[in-house]
C-alpha cells in the first residue's frame, strides 16, 4: 500500500527537505502523518489503520451499557489515538498500552477478548480488570508476546488457564486475581523469568500439583494468592526461601493446615535471612503448629505480618523479636488466647517498634494488663469485639503516641480512670462496656484531652447525671453517648459548644429532658444527629441543612413540621420523626428533599393530605406513615416514586379507590400496608405485578369484590425457600482525623418495621420482618370464592380473609401451602367440607374457621385436633374431634355383657380404657422430655428427673401388665 503525505508549507527550502523525508520513510506503509503549526517543524502521528479496526472488532464482541467505548467510532478520519484508554506511541502510530479497567472509569465491559487484539502487534500493557468479562482466557493471548503487563483481574473469567500464558516472556506484571478459575495452576508460568509481581486468584478450586516451577521467578517482588490449594506442595517454602527478591508475600485462604513440613528447628534464634517484608498467612485454618515453619519465613525485614482468620492458641516469643515490626493483623481468631500473655510474647524488640496492632474478634480473654506500657510506639490499637475484663490498665494512658484505640463491645468494668486526661487520644471507643463514666469532680483530667476527636462511649454508664466535661472538649468531631443511663437536664451551653465541626451526634436512647434549642450552625456537612428515644419536647428546633440523617423519633415533640422548609441544600436522607405528638399538616416544601431514601412520620397526630412536592423525592425506599391521621385520596404524583419498596400507610384516614398506578409503578415494593383506611372499590389486578411483595395488608377498609385470582403471580409468595428481604438501610459518612489521610466511616441504620395483625393480636414486627409472606384482606366486604389459584402460594406463611362475605368451597389443594402458620377464615359464608388435604398443614398453629358454613367431619390430624373447638364454632354442619358433635356411625354400638362376666367388670374395662390412655399421654410427655427437656436442667434437676422417670416406667409397666391380663381373660371368657 502507497502512503499519502499531505504538507503544508510556508517555507520555500522545504520541498527538498520533503523529498529527503519521503526517502527516509519508503518502508514505511501504513501510518499518516500530518503536520501542525504554521512553520512544519512539528508532526503528529495517528493511529494505524489496521489497528484501528482490530480495536473495532474489540468493541463489537463487548457488551458496553455505561458507554465507556462510546469515543471509538468508525469514522475514517477518526484517530484511535485519541480513544479513551488507548496509548500509542509518540513517534510509530502504534498502540502501546489498552487500559479499560475500572480505576479508569466506570467501566462495566461484559462479554469475551477478541481475537483481534492480535492485531496490536505492539501492545505490551493491557489492563482489563474490574469488567465482567467472562468466558475462558483465550489460548492466543500467548501469542501477544510483547507484553510487560497483563491484568485480567476482578472479572468472571472461568475455566482452567491456558499453559500458552507461559509464552509472555516479557511479563513483568501478571494479575489473574478474582476471577473463577479452576484444575491446576500451569507450571510454564515458571517460563516467566522476567516476572516481578504475579496476583492469582481462585474462589478454592485451584491446586498446585509441584510448585518447583516457582523457584524459576528469580525476580520475583511481590506474590499474591487466594483460593490455590497448595497441600500437595509440601515444600513449598523452601521453594519460598530462593525468591531473594521476594518483598510481599500473601496466601490467603490457601488452606495451608492442609501442608506437612519438615520440623525446624525450636531454638528461634532469629537467624532467618527472608527478605520478605511483607507476609499475609490468613484464612488458612492455621493451629500453632505452624509457628515452625513460619520462623524461617520471617526475620528482622518484616514489617507487616497478617495471621488473621485462624485457629492459633498462642504467640510464639520470636514474634517479639522482629525488630522492624510495626503493622500487626490478627482478627478473627477462633482460639483462644490470654491477652497478658498475647502482650508478653510480643514485648521483644517489636514493642518498640509496632505502630498498629489490630485483633479484634480474637477470643482474646483474661485483663487488661500493664505489659500494654512497653509498646511505646503504638499509633493504632483495636481490641474490640473480644473478651476482655477487668479495669483498663493505667498505663494505656500514659502511651506517649496513641492516637486510636477501640475496644468496644468486651466486659470491661471499673471507673474510666483519671488518667485518661494524659492522653494525646485522637479517636476513642470505649462503647458496648461496663465502664463508669469520669465524674465530674475529674473533669479537669478531661479537659487535658485538648487533641481528641472521636468519643464514643455508648452503652457505657456515664449516667445519671449529664457529664459537662463534654463539652469542654472543643475539637470533638463525633460524639456518642447513647443509651448511658443518662436521667438529667442538659446545660443549654452543650448545643453551642463546637464551631461548625460536629459531624455526628448521638445521645439516643437515654432519660435526657429538655427543649432542644435551633441547631442550625454546629454541623458539617452530611453530618448526623440522633437525639432518639429521650424525653426531648417542645417545637422540633430548625436544623443545619448539611445533615445527612436526622432521627428525633421516640420523644414529646409537638407542634408541625414546618422546619422541613428550611433544610434547602437537599442532603438529607434519613428523617424519623416517629412516635412523637406532632400535629398539623405535611408542608408542601419537599422539593428539596431528592436524596431522601427513608421518611418515616408514624404514631403522631399529623393530619390532611399528602403534598404533591412528595413526588420530588425520586430516591425514597421508605416511607412509613403508619397511625396518624391522613386523609384524602393518595397523590398521584406518589408514583413517581419508584424506588419505593416499603410503604406502610395503615391506620389512617385515607379514601378513594386503591390506585392501579401502586402496581404498575412501584414494582420494587415488597411491603403494601394499606390496613385500616377508608378505600373502597375492588382490588386492583395491577397489585399482581408486584412480584416482590412479601406482605400485603388491605384489611379494615370498605373493599368489595372478588378477591383477583392472579395473586399467584406474587412470585415472592410462591417461592418455597426463606431468603430473607434486606429490611436494614444503612447511612454512611466520612469521618476524617486531622492526622489521617484516608477517612474512617460512619455507620448508622434503619431497621423497616411494620404493625401486623397476627393470630388475632396487632403485633410489631421489625427485625425478622424478611422472613414474612403475608397477605391479609379481612374485615372488608370481599365477595366470590376462595381463589384455589391462592393455594399455589407456597411460601405464604399467614393468611386472614375472614369478616367478609366470601363463599363457595374452601379449594381442595388448601393443603398445598403447607407453610402456612396461621390461617383465619372466620365470619364469612364458606360451605362444604374442611378439605382432607388440611390433615397436611403440619406447621399450622392458628387456625379460625369458624361462623361460615362448614358441614361433615373435620379431618383428622395432630393439627386439627389440638385447637380450641372454638374455632369451629358456628358451623352447625360440622362433627368429630375437637367440637363435642359426634358424626353419624361415630356412636358407640352396645355390646352385650359377656356370659359370666358382671358390671363389676365392665367397671374393671372401662378402668382398664382409662389407664391406657393414661399411660399413652404419659408415654408422649416422657419421649418428649427426654429428647429436649434434659439437656437444659441442672445435675439436681437432672437426677431427680431420672429418678421419677425410673419410677414411672416401673408404674407403667406394672398397669400395663394388669391390662394386658385382663384383655387375655376376656378373651377366653
Amino acid at each position: 500500500m502507497t502512503t499519502k503525505i499531505c504538507i503544508y508549507t510556508m517555507h520555500s527550502q522545504t520541498p527538498f527537505i520533503f523529498t529527503l523525508l519521503l526517502l527516509g520513510l519508503q518502508t514505511i506503509t501504513t501510518y499518516h502523518l500530518v503536520a501542525a503549526g504554521a512553520n512544519g517543524n512539528a508532526v503528529v502521528v495517528t493511529c494505524i489503520d489496521k489497528e484501528r479496526h482490530a480495536l473495532l472488532d474489540f468493541k463489537a464482541r463487548v457488551q458496553d451499557p455505561d458507554g465507556v467505548l462510546s469515543t471509538w467510532t468508525d469514522e475514517e478520519d477518526d484517530d484511535c489515538c485519541k480513544w479513551s484508554g488507548v496509548t500509542c506511541n509518540d513517534t510509530t502510530g502504534h498502540v502501546t498500552r489498552l487500559q479499560l479497567s475500572y480505576n479508569f472509569g466506570t467501566t462495566n465491559l461484559g462479554g469475551e477478548i477478541s481475537p483481534s487484539l492480535l492485531n496490536l502487534t505492539y501492545l505490551n500493557y493491557l489492563d482489563l480488570s474490574g469488567n465482567f468479562l467472562n468466558g475462558t482466557i483465550p489460548k492466543f493471548i500467548g501469542f501477544m508476546t510483547q507484553l510487560r503487563y497483563l491484568n485480567l483481574g476482578s472479572n468472571n473469567f472461568s475455566g482452567t488457564i491456558p499453559n500458552s500464558i507461559g509464552s509472555l516472556a516479557q511479563l513483568r506484571d501478571l494479575n489473574l486475581a478474582y476471577n473463577s478459575f479452576y484444575g491446576t495452576i500451569p507450571p510454564e508460568i515458571g517460563n516467566l523469568t522476567n516476572l516481578e509481581r504475579f496476583q492469582l486468584g481462585c474462589p478454592e478450586r485451584c491446586v498446585i500439583e509441584n510448585i518447583d516451577w516457582l523457584a524459576n521467578l528469580s525476580h520475583l517482588r511481590t506474590l499474591r494468592m487466594e483460593g490455590i490449594f497448595i497441600a500437595k506442595a509440601n515444600h513449598w517454602v523452601d521453594v519460598i526461601r530462593t525468591l531473594q527478591k521476594l518483598s510481599s508475600l500473601t496466601l490467603y485462604k490457601c488452606d495451608l493446615s492442609q501442608v506437612m513440613y519438615p520440623s525446624y528447628s525450636s531454638s528461634y534464634d532469629n537467624s532467618s535471612s527472608s527478605s520478605i517484608v511483607t507476609l499475609e498467612l490468613s484464612n488458612n485454618n492455621l493451629n500453632s503448629s505452624m509457628y515452625h515453619w513460619l520462623f524461617p519465613l520471617t526475620s528482622n525485614n518484616l514489617s507487616s505480618l497478617d495471621l488473621s482468620e485462624n485457629m492459633l492458641d498462642e504467640i510464639p516469643k520470636y514474634l517479639g523479636n522482629l525488630c522492624r515490626l510495626t503493622y500487626f493483623k490478627f482478627y478473627d481468631n477462633s482460639a483462644s488466647i490470654k491477652f497478658p500473655d498475647f502482650l508478653r510474647n510480643l514485648s521483644g524488640c517489636t514493642s518498640d517498634t509496632l505502630q498498629y496492632l489490630f485483633a479484634p474478634s480474637s477470643q482474646l480473654t483474661g485483663s487488661f494488663s500493664d505489659e500494654i506500657e512497653t509498646f511505646s510506639s503504638l499509633l493504632y490499637l483495636y481490641l474490640y469485639d473480644n473478651h476482655l475484663s477487668g479495669a483498663i490498665s493505667e498505663k494505656l494512658w500514659e502511651l506517649p503516641m496513641l492516637e486510636n484505640f477501640e475496644v468496644f463491645s468486651n466486659s470491661l468494668s471499673g471507673a474510666i480512670s483519671e488518667n485518661i486526661g494524659k492522653s494525646k487520644l485522637l479517636k476513642l471507643n470505649l462503647s458496648n462496656n461496663s465502664l463508669e463514666g469520669v465524674s465530674d469532680r475529674f473533669a479537669d483530667h478531661m479537659l487535658n484531652m485538648s487533641y481528641v476527636e472521636y468519643i464514643d462511649l455508648s452503652s457505657c454508664k456515664l449516667g445519671p447525671h449529664f457529664p459537662k466535661w463534654i463539652q469542654k472538649l472543643k475539637n470533638l468531631t463525633r460524639l456518642d453517648i447513647a443509651d448511658t443511663g443518662i436521667s438529667d437536664t442538659v446545660p443549654l451551653e452543650f448545643w453551642d459548644a463546637w464551631p461548625s465541626q460536629l459531624r455526628y451526634l448521638n445521645l439516643s436512647s437515654n432519660n435526657i429532658t429538655a427543649k432542644v434549642p435551633d441547631l442550625l450552625s454546629n454541623f458539617d456537612n452530611r453530618s448526623i444527629i440522633d437525639l432518639s428515644s429521650n424525653n426531648l419536647y417542645g417545637p422540633i428546633p430548625n436544623v443545619s441543612s448539611a445533615l445527612t440523617l436526622l432521627n428525633l423519633s421516640g420523644n414529646k415533640f409537638s407542634g408541625g413540621i414546618s422546619f422541613l422548609c428550611q433544610i434547602v441544600d437537599g442532603f438529607l436522607e434519613f428523617l424519623d420523626l416517629s412516635n412523637n405528638v406532632l400535629t398539623e399538616q405535611v408542608p408542601d416544601c419537599l422539593w428539596n428533599f431528592r436524596e431522601l431514601r427513608v421518611l418515616n412520620l408514624g404514631h403522631n397526630n399529623l393530619f390532611g393530605r399528602l403534598p404533591a412536592s412528595v413526588e420530588s423525592m425520586i430516591k425514597l425506599e421508605v416511607l412509613y406513615l403508619y397511625k396518624n391521621e391522613f386523609s384524602g385520596e393518595l397523590p398521584l404524583s406518589l408514583k413517581n416514586c419508584t424506588n419505593l419498596n416499603f410503604l406502610n400507610l395503615g391506620a389512617n384516614n385515607f379514601s378513594g379507590n386503591v390506585p392501579i398506578w401502586i402496581g404498575e409503578n412501584l414494582s420494587g415494593l415488597y411491603v403494601l400496608s394499606l390496613g385500616s383506611n377508608n378505600f373502597f372499590g375492588t382490588i386492583p389486578s395491577q397489585l399482581c405485578q408486584l412480584v416482590n411483595l412479601q406482605l400485603l395488608d388491605l384489611s379494615q377498609n370498605n373493599l368489595f369484590g372478588t378477591i383477583p385470582s392472579c395473586l399467584n403471580n406474587l412470585t415472592t409468595m410462591v417461592q418455597q425457600g426463606l431468603v430473607p428481604t434486606q429490611t436494614v438501610y444503612q447511612f454512611a459518612i466520612p469521618w476524617y482525623g486531622s492526622r489521617t489521610a484516608r477517612p474512617d466511616i460512619i455507620y448508622d441504620e434503619y431497621i423497616d418495621r411494620a404493625t401486623i395483625e397476627w393470630q388475632g393480636n396487632a403485633r410489631e414486627f421489625s427485625t425478622i420482618l424478611g422472613l414474612l409472606r403475608i397477605i391479609d384482606l379481612s374485615n372488608n366486604n370481599l365477595t366470590g370464592p376462595f381463589p384455589s389459584e391462592l393455594t399455589n402460594l407456597h411460601g405464604l406463611i399467614a393468611l386472614n380473609l375472614s369478616k367478609n362475605s366470601l363463599g363457595g368451597d374452601i379449594p381442595r389443594n388448601i393443603g398445598d401451602m403447607k407453610r402456612l402458620l396461621t390461617l383465619d377464615i372466620s365470619s364469612n359464608k364458606f360451605s362444604g367440607g374442611i378439605p382432607s388435604s388440611m390433615a397436611q398443614m403440619t406447621s399450622l398453629n392458628y387456625l379460625d374457621v369458624s361462623y361460615n358454613n362448614l358441614s361433615g367431619r373435620i379431618p383428622s390430624s395432630t393439627q386439627l385436633q389440638s385447637f380450641e373447638p372454638s374455632r369451629y364454632n358456628g358451623n352447625a354442619g360440622l362433627c368429630g374431634p375437637p367440637i363435642t358433635k359426634n358424626c353419624i356411625g361415630d356412636e358407640e354400638s352396645e355390646v352385650p355383657p359377656i356370659v359370666g362376666e358382671t358390671e363389676g367388670g365392665e367397671e374393671d374395662m372401662d378402668e382398664l380404657q382409662k389407664w391406657f390412655y393414661i399411660g399413652g399421654g404419659i408415654g408422649f410427655a416422657t419421649s418428649f422430655w427426654i429428647a429436649c427437656g434434659a439437656l437444659v436442667l441442672n445435675r439436681r434437676l437432672r437426677y431427680a428427673f431420672f429418678h421419677f422417670l425410673d419410677r414411672l416406667k416401673d408404674y407403667v409397666y406394672v398397669k400395663a401388665m394388669v391390662f394386658i391380663s385382663k384383655l387375655q381373660r376376656a378373651a377366653h371368657s
